[in-house]
Formats: C-alpha cells, structure tokens, sequence
C-alpha cells in the first residue's frame, strides 16, 4: 500500500516573542504519524498565508521566508524519495533525522552523553561515585526536554551545539526549574565535559564552551554560632529519631564530615594514634581524597552511644538523606533557631568554628579533605569574634606606633626650648657649651613623633635629668633605642654612634 506523506510549515503561535514575531515550523506527516521542527527563523504573523503555507508581499524578507520554504520541501521530498529507495519502510521520524544530519552517519548530543553515562556507571565504586553518574543522567534528562521545548526534537546533533545553544539552555533552567548561577554551574560543566570528548574524538572541531566562560558566584554559606549549638544539644526529644538526627548532626559539626562519609562510615575507620589519641581515618566518597580527623570528647561520646546498636559495621545510624534533611528542619524549628538547618550546614559550621578558635586554615582543610585551600576558604567563615580578637592582638603589638600617630593630630611641635624650660635646665654656660652642641645635633636628627614621646616620656620619669649633661644621656639612650629598631639594615657604625662627637663622649 501506497504510503501518504506531507510537508506543511505554519508559525507556532505559543512561542510569540516580545517583538511580535513568531518561530516557523516544519511539519512532516507519512501515514498519519507526524515529526516536526523548527526552521530557525521568525515571521511576522501578519504577512503569513496560511493556507498557502507561506509569507506574503515581495518584501526582502517574505522572499527570503518563501525561498527557505521551498528548499526545505524540495530537500525533503529528495530524501524522502532516497530512504523509500534504501529502506523497507519510511518514517516522519527518519524523514526529519536525515533531513537534519541526525542520521546513522552523524553523532548526537544525547548520543554521546549515553555512550558517556554508560561507562561511567561501569565505574561505579572504582573510580566513580553514585552522586557523579546520577548529576550526567539528571543532566542528560535537562538537554532532552530543553531539545523537545526548544526544536521539537528528540536529538540534535552535535555540530548544532553553538554559543547560542548554550545561552538558551541556561535560561531555559533558570526559567522553567528555577536554577540558580551555582545551581546551573554543574549542569552546564556537564556539557561542557561531553563537548570536550566530542573534540578529543575529531567529532567536531573545536569546544563551544572556550568561548563561554563559566563562574561561581560567592555566597553566604550558613553556619550555626557556639551558642545555637549549645541549644541543640541541650533540648530534650521525646522522638527517638529526632534524637539521632540531632546526635548525627552534632558529630558532623565536631568532625567536619560530609553526610554520605558519615553514613558510611565504619567502625574500623576510628583508628589510635601512637600517642594514644583517637583518629577518623578514610577517604571522602564524594572525592577519593584522604582526611585525618581528631576525636573530640563529644562525637566520641556519640560513637560510644551508639556501639555496638549499628548492622553491618558501620558506626552510626544514619538516615536516608531526604529524611535526614527533613528531621533536621524539624528539629532546627523545635530548638528555636530561626536558619536553615541542612546537613551541610553541620560542615560549614566546623569549619567556621575551629578558623574562629585559632586553627589554621591548612589543617581545617586537611581535615575536610579538600585539596586546595581556595576550596576551604568557601566553606570558611571570618566571624566579627574572630576579626575582634585577631585586631586585639594586632593592636598590642602596634602600640609604639599608636602612642606616635596620636601626636600626629594637630598637636603643635615641641622645641627642645620647651623641654628646657619645662625641665628648668639652664643653657647658655660655658662649661656646657658641648653638651648643648651634641644635645642640639641629635634633637635635629630625631622624627617629630620622637621628640613628642621623649618631651612626654622625660616629663613623667621619676629622676628627672636637671642638668644639661643628664639632659643629653637620657636624649642619646631614646635616640638609639628608636635607631635600633627603625633602622635594623643601616651600618652599626651608623646605629652607635650619631655623629664624631658622640664616639669621642662614649
């Protein structure tokens, strides 16, 4: 039996865009089943003739709308005619994929990501995690419908795949799912990685992606304070599983440890260290990389609560994480903490308290198992405690300088006459003549700031200098003071001795 088949373009109407235009549509039809997509270009419903199934007026852009009509129908009745001579049978389907280059000669982007997602899943537990292959399915699944949204397609190839591409897909996830920048960040990360072995393999020439660059945004990453902690660790539960939720969580924020690392850990993972201390040792799931974690009294309370009560020699019993994240929520609202509380928030909390009590930021991330400090940094939070006591610190050692700037505002500029008089020294005797001459050399050689400190310092000793002689031994002594310690490259000879007069002296 003869089999029926039609081309019909027409505009799809749900798709208008802001500036009135409409996408046109191919529709291909061989016995009753149809395949359609789109031709990639936009009409002005206005100048379309429905009937006729094309663009009216003589226009640049009706003949530009009408030419790509009747190509397209003259190619797809050429490559329907060549698949009834080839094959057994015809499709719309195979019609529109031979049409389009996603025939048996050519690869597509779903193609590829299936080829891809199937040797991952060969590596489960080797060299791949669960979490690694369900983000490829989930990703694949995000392209699939963007494709049928997008084109009406059920592939594209991979050669289609353009800059344009991978803008409208990311709308389409911030659009259609709601995703964030960071929530769109894996996904697109995804296709770009299948893009590259699209490269590597000569399927096409050269990566879209190097031309879209892809960045994290900075965001504030929740953390419980010392004293929510306490409030969680203090409530009473009358439910049993609330109570271990609250136990798990609290272990997480003594250890740092990730959920899925928490329920899987086992029993020969708490090792002793050759002191005697008790060790966390293992490798993350989520990475393969190694962390080394010291027991605290409170998580080894926690394992010893739990001894012996947990099949198949896991150390605590961990909910399934929807679950675990769901009693979490509930316990949070039951303590009165008004943040969300997750089961990495346990982990963020960790890290911001042991940067907040003084542990250094390369041990906290050896701790978390993370490889590059810059990972840990984004976890890290500087809380204004940490801040206040760090500048405390800074302050005490900075006090000479402090004492020095203070003169800085405006105060107006001692003379060594002022000094004089205020100390009552007589000047101007004969026998003095050269101690008033040395005393005048490194008064003149002295910062302003200096000579302020000494006018102060000289003022409030309690044996003050009452000759000029006694003047210029207290002067000398603070002048090499401050040389020692704002000059520690210049010459010794420079450091001991101001002037020629002054070796003489000593």
């Amino acid at each position: 039996m003869r089999s029926t088949f039609k081309v019909l373009f027409y505009l799809k109407r749900d798709k208008q865009k802001s500036n009135g235009m409409i996408p046109l549509y191919c529709r291909i039809t061989v016995d009753g089943k149809e395949a359609r997509f789109g031709m990639k270009c936009d009409v002005n419903p206005k100048y379309w003739d429905v009937e006729a199934s094309k663009a009216t007026g003589r226009t640049a852009d009706a003949l530009k709308i009408n030419s790509i009509v009747e190509n397209t129908i003259a190619s797809i009745y050429n490559t329907y005619r060549d698949l009834q001579g080839r094959d057994n049978y015809v499709t719309a389907e195979k019609i529109k994929n031979v049409f389009l280059g996603l025939d048996a000669k050519q690869v597509s982007l779903l193609e590829l990501f299936d080829s891809h997602n199937r040797e991952k899943e060969k590596l489960i537990g080797i060299s791949v995690c669960k979490s690694t292959c369900y983000g490829y399915s989930h990703t694949r699944k995000l392209l699939s419908d963007f494709i049928m949204y997008k084109f009406n397609l059920h592939d594209i190839a991979i050669r289609e795949v353009n800059r344009q591409f991978i803008d409208d897909f990311e709308i389409y996830l911030y659009t259609q799912y709601s995703y964030s920048n960071n929530g769109a960040f894996p996904v697109l990360n995804r296709i770009k990685h299948i893009m590259e072995i699209a490269v590597e393999g000569g399927i096409i020439a050269r990566n879209p992606f190097k031309e879209r660059k892809l960045r994290l945004q900075k965001v504030d990453r929740g953390y419980l304070t010392q004293s929510e902690i306490e409030t969680i660790l203090d409530c009473q539960f009358e439910d049993k599983n609330l109570e271990k939720v609250r136990d798990i969580f609290i272990f997480c924020v003594f250890t740092g440890m990730a959920y899925i690392d928490v329920k899987h850990l086992t029993n020969s993972q708490i090792q002793s260290s050759i002191e005697g201390n008790m060790w966390i040792r293992g490798k993350r799931i989520k990475t393969n990389i190694e962390y080394n974690i010291p027991l605290l009294n409170i998580p080894k309370m926690i394992l010893e609560k739990y001894s012996g009560k947990v099949k198949n020699g896991l150390s605590l019993p961990v909910f399934g994480n929807i679950y675990y994240n769901r009693l979490l929520k509930t316990m949070g609202q039951i303590c009165g903490i008004n943040k969300k509380v997750t089961s990495h928030v346990a982990r963020h909390t960790f890290a911001t308290l042991t940067l907040t009590k003084g542990v250094s930021i390369e041990s906290v991330s050896k701790m978390l198992g993370h490889t590059k400090i810059s990972t840990t940094q984004l976890y890290a939070r500087i809380t204004d405690k940490k801040i206040s006591h760090e500048m405390n610190i800074f302050a005490s050692n900075v006090k000479e300088l402090d004492m020095k700037l203070q003169f800085l505002a405006g105060q107006k500029e001692v003379t060594l006459e002022d000094i004089m008089n205020s100390l009552k020294i007589s000047t101007g005797n004969i026998s003095d003549a050269i101690w008033e001459n040395l005393t005048s050399k490194v008064w003149n050689r002295m910062h302003k700031t200096d000579r302020q400190i000494f006018s102060t310092k000289v003022n409030v000793i309690e044996n003050k200098p009452n000759t000029i002689k006694d003047f210029f031994v207290s002067l000398i002594d603070y002048f090499l003071g401050c040389t020692a310690n704002a000059n520690d490259n210049s010459t010794s000879e420079e450091n001991e001795f101001p002037c020629e007069e002054m070796k003489m002296i000593v």
